[in-house]
Protein backbone atom coordinates (compact mmCIF):
# COMPACT_ATOMS: atom_id res chain seq x y z
CA UNK A 1 0.00 0.00 0.00
CA UNK A 2 2.68 2.50 0.84
CA UNK A 3 4.65 1.92 -2.27
CA UNK A 4 1.49 2.21 -4.48
CA UNK A 5 0.51 5.46 -2.65
CA UNK A 6 4.57 6.72 -3.35
CA UNK A 7 4.56 5.73 -7.28
CA UNK A 8 0.91 6.79 -7.65
CA UNK A 9 2.50 10.48 -5.64
CA UNK A 10 4.98 10.13 -8.19
CA UNK A 11 2.81 10.60 -11.53
CA UNK A 12 0.86 12.96 -9.85
CA UNK A 13 -2.12 11.40 -9.11
CA UNK A 14 -3.76 12.15 -6.21
CA UNK A 15 -3.91 9.56 -3.89
CA UNK A 16 -5.52 8.91 -0.13
CA UNK A 17 -4.69 6.11 2.23
CA UNK A 18 -7.26 5.06 4.46
CA UNK A 19 -7.67 2.43 7.09
CA UNK A 20 -9.24 -0.67 6.15
CA UNK A 21 -12.03 -0.71 8.00
CA UNK A 22 -13.23 3.06 7.00
CA UNK A 23 -13.52 2.71 3.56
CA UNK A 24 -17.33 1.44 3.43
CA UNK A 25 -17.96 4.20 5.46
CA UNK A 26 -16.30 6.87 3.06
CA UNK A 27 -17.90 5.26 0.50
CA UNK A 28 -21.27 5.74 1.82
CA UNK A 29 -20.34 9.91 2.23
CA UNK A 30 -19.25 9.60 -1.35
CA UNK A 31 -15.64 10.77 -0.64
CA UNK A 32 -14.25 7.60 -3.04
CA UNK A 33 -13.81 8.14 -6.43
CA UNK A 34 -12.54 4.86 -7.06
CA UNK A 35 -10.45 2.11 -5.55
CA UNK A 36 -7.56 0.56 -7.04
CA UNK A 37 -5.32 -2.45 -5.69
CA UNK A 38 -2.29 -4.30 -6.55
CA UNK A 39 -2.44 -8.16 -7.36
CA UNK A 40 -0.58 -11.04 -6.23
CA UNK A 41 -1.66 -13.68 -9.29
CA UNK A 42 -4.48 -13.01 -11.54
CA UNK A 43 -6.15 -16.28 -13.25
CA UNK A 44 -7.42 -15.80 -17.30
CA UNK A 45 -10.76 -14.96 -16.24
CA UNK A 46 -9.14 -12.09 -14.22
CA UNK A 47 -10.19 -13.55 -11.01
CA UNK A 48 -7.53 -11.65 -9.00
CA UNK A 49 -4.99 -12.57 -6.15
CA UNK A 50 -4.07 -9.91 -3.68
CA UNK A 51 -4.30 -9.55 -0.01
CA UNK A 52 -6.59 -10.47 2.31
CA UNK A 53 -9.87 -7.80 2.53
CA UNK A 54 -9.42 -7.01 -1.15
CA UNK A 55 -12.35 -8.73 -1.78
CA UNK A 56 -14.67 -7.53 0.88
CA UNK A 57 -13.14 -4.16 -0.43
CA UNK A 58 -14.53 -4.71 -4.63
CA UNK A 59 -17.60 -6.31 -2.53
CA UNK A 60 -18.31 -2.68 -0.83
CA UNK A 61 -17.39 -0.61 -4.22
CA UNK A 62 -19.44 -2.51 -6.13
CA UNK A 63 -22.51 -2.16 -3.62
CA UNK A 64 -21.95 1.65 -3.68
CA UNK A 65 -21.33 1.97 -7.82
CA UNK A 66 -17.66 2.72 -7.04
CA UNK A 67 -15.54 1.22 -9.69
CA UNK A 68 -12.41 -1.11 -8.84
CA UNK A 69 -9.15 -1.27 -10.87
CA UNK A 70 -6.40 -3.48 -10.32
CA UNK A 71 -3.01 -2.34 -11.21
CA UNK A 72 -0.40 -4.88 -11.75
CA UNK A 73 1.84 -5.93 -14.82
CA UNK A 74 1.75 -8.31 -17.67
CA UNK A 75 3.93 -10.54 -15.55
CA UNK A 76 1.03 -11.45 -12.81
CA UNK A 77 -1.15 -13.28 -14.77
CA UNK A 78 -1.32 -16.74 -15.40
CA UNK A 79 -2.89 -18.14 -18.53
CA UNK A 80 -2.57 -21.59 -17.36
CA UNK A 81 -5.15 -20.84 -14.54
CA UNK A 82 -8.88 -20.78 -15.68
CA UNK A 83 -10.04 -18.68 -12.62
CA UNK A 84 -9.02 -17.67 -9.20
CA UNK A 85 -10.32 -20.89 -7.56
CA UNK A 86 -7.39 -22.92 -8.74
CA UNK A 87 -5.01 -20.48 -6.85
CA UNK A 88 -3.26 -21.32 -4.44
CA UNK A 89 -4.21 -19.89 -0.64
CA UNK A 90 -1.06 -19.33 1.62
CA UNK A 91 -2.17 -19.99 5.13
CA UNK A 92 -0.16 -17.51 7.35
CA UNK A 93 1.21 -18.51 11.20
CA UNK A 94 -1.42 -18.48 13.26
CA UNK A 95 0.43 -16.84 16.13
CA UNK A 96 0.54 -13.82 14.06
CA UNK A 97 -3.45 -13.39 15.85
CA UNK A 98 -2.97 -14.76 18.88
CA UNK A 99 0.32 -13.45 19.90
CA UNK A 100 1.95 -10.15 20.47
CA UNK A 101 5.86 -11.31 20.80
CA UNK A 102 5.69 -13.95 23.34
CA UNK A 103 2.70 -12.92 24.95
CA UNK A 104 -0.83 -14.65 24.10
CA UNK A 105 -3.69 -12.62 23.59
CA UNK A 106 -6.52 -15.29 22.43
CA UNK A 107 -7.56 -17.90 24.88
CA UNK A 108 -6.41 -21.19 24.38
CA UNK A 109 -8.02 -23.85 22.05
CA UNK A 110 -9.31 -21.07 19.79
CA UNK A 111 -9.77 -21.66 16.15
CA UNK A 112 -7.46 -19.27 13.87
CA UNK A 113 -7.56 -18.70 10.40
CA UNK A 114 -5.07 -16.19 9.30
CA UNK A 115 -5.07 -16.63 4.92
CA UNK A 116 -2.29 -13.94 3.34
CA UNK A 117 -4.86 -13.73 0.47
CA UNK A 118 -8.18 -13.64 -0.73
CA UNK A 119 -9.38 -13.80 -4.41
CA UNK A 120 -11.50 -11.17 -5.90
CA UNK A 121 -13.82 -12.37 -8.87
CA UNK A 122 -13.76 -10.83 -11.96
CA UNK A 123 -17.61 -9.43 -12.30
CA UNK A 124 -16.22 -7.27 -9.48
CA UNK A 125 -13.34 -5.40 -11.23
CA UNK A 126 -14.08 -2.84 -13.43
CA UNK A 127 -10.59 -2.78 -15.24
CA UNK A 128 -7.24 -4.36 -14.84
CA UNK A 129 -4.56 -1.63 -15.42
CA UNK A 130 -1.18 -2.90 -16.77
CA UNK A 131 1.94 -1.67 -18.66
CA UNK A 132 0.45 -2.58 -22.06
CA UNK A 133 -3.11 -0.46 -21.51
CA UNK A 134 -6.14 -0.83 -19.92
CA UNK A 135 -7.90 -4.22 -19.71
CA UNK A 136 -11.63 -4.32 -19.68
CA UNK A 137 -13.73 -7.18 -19.21
CA UNK A 138 -14.42 -10.00 -20.55
CA UNK A 139 -10.93 -10.56 -19.37
CA UNK A 140 -10.20 -13.54 -21.17
CA UNK A 141 -9.85 -12.02 -24.22
CA UNK A 142 -8.27 -8.63 -22.90
CA UNK A 143 -5.85 -10.58 -21.43
CA UNK A 144 -5.24 -12.48 -24.32
CA UNK A 145 -5.20 -9.23 -26.49
CA UNK A 146 -2.50 -7.50 -24.26
CA UNK A 147 -0.17 -10.49 -24.71
CA UNK A 148 -0.48 -10.38 -28.01
CA UNK A 149 0.47 -6.32 -28.26
CA UNK A 150 3.36 -7.47 -25.47
CA UNK A 151 4.66 -10.09 -28.12
CA UNK A 152 4.29 -7.69 -30.89
CA UNK A 153 6.25 -4.63 -29.07
CA UNK A 154 8.62 -7.10 -27.13
CA UNK A 155 9.72 -9.97 -29.28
Amino acid sequence: MKLTAWEMVQEGIPVTVIADNMAASLMRQGRVDAVVVGADRIASNGDTANKIGTYSLAVIAHHHNIPFYVAAPLSTIDRDLPNGLQIPIEQRDTREMTHIGETRIAPEGVNVLNPAFDVTPAELISAIITEEGVLRPQFTHSIEAAFEISRKVNP
